[in-house]
């Protein structure tokens, strides 16, 4: 393997290698549920305007860089793991 993994990846390695991996019953219904819940986590149906400062906004565009991501999607997702996580 070229790449090194990391904690996570090997946990998760050494998780499978000893079987507590188990299929899903009914998998492509599985499936179509996921989809659909992604497809509707990801509809963005609402604009907004906010007032920020110009240093976050800064730091909020280079974190998107770094990650690869439109700041915009970046700002959506960390609102909408925020939202998940108070209601979880």
């Amino acid at each position: 393997m070229k790449n090194k993994l990391d904690k996570e990846e090997v946990e998760l390695l050494e998780s499978i290698e000893k079987g507590e991996w188990q299929p899903v019953k009914n998998q492509e219904r599985e499936i179509r549920k996921h989809m659909d819940y992604a497809l509707t986590s990801l509809k963005k149906d609402k604009r907004i305007n906010i007032r920020i400062s110009s240093r976050d906004l800064e730091l909020l565009q280079i974190k998107a860089l770094e990650e690869g991501l439109p700041y915009q999607t970046l700002i959506s997702s960390v609102l909408h793991k925020y939202i998940n996580s108070v209601n979880a």
